[in-house]
């Protein structure tokens, strides 16, 4: 496994160099990813817009800066994500905010078709479900994940697929006003439970 991680660490991009490639590719036609398609470009083209505007908007806590600055030892939050995904796209700036309130935590970003076999190793419930995060500590060993999505869109998602069996375009257009009526809040949850934890295992 840490060798795996360790390769994908080689050429990692920087929050604003992945937004920069997502733009790039778009003056393209194009989008990240292997399979290309108009529908994936036009994911890609909606996200670009939808992180623009959390990167102008998206307000970080006073709580959630506190934990951050509870940290004490030097952590990577190693993020793995496409351009096209609808979930990466709320959420990636919102973790790109909530890392830059501490000067130990650094994040990357890779790509998932790029990253085969990372992505493998953090599999959710058997499937390759972006945006996935692994906090690593300063030797490079795991000490937290999370994704795909918050605590409260993970619960959507569930009671939508026991109620209806799969996952529709009527959901997913449920789930986009959700994220964009939270701002992120519950995410800022999710990452100060994910710094405690952390810190709880280094007691």
């Amino acid at each position: 496994m840490k060798k795996i991680i360790e390769k994908s660490l080689e050429n990692p991009y920087t929050y604003h160099q992945f937004r920069n490639l997502i733009s790039h590719l778009l003056t393209e036609n194009k989008s990240t990813g292997h399979k290309q398609s108009e529908e994936i470009t036009a994911f890609s083209s909606l996200n670009d817009r939808r992180m623009k505007r959390l990167d102008k908007t998206i307000k970080i806590s006073d709580k959630t800066s506190a934990v951050m600055n509870t940290i004490n030892q030097p952590q990577t939050w190693l993020v793995i994500t496409e351009g096209w995904c609808g979930d990466a796209a709320q959420n990636l700036p919102v973790i790109h905010k909530i890392a830059e309130t501490s000067n130990l935590v650094n994040l990357k970003v890779v790509l998932r078709d790029d990253n085969e076999d990372l992505m493998n190793l953090f599999l959710t419930n058997g499937g390759k479900s972006i945006p996935k995060l692994i906090a690593l500590d300063k030797n490079n060993n795991v000490i937290n994940t999370w994704g795909p999505r918050p605590t409260i869109a993970t619960q959507m998602v569930a009671n939508y697929k026991t109620k209806h069996g799969v996952i529709d375009a009527n959901f997913k257009q449920d789930l986009q006003v959700w994220y964009n009526k939270n701002k992120g809040e519950n995410l800022q949850e999710d990452f100060i439970q994910l710094v405690r934890n952390i810190q709880i295992e280094e007691v």
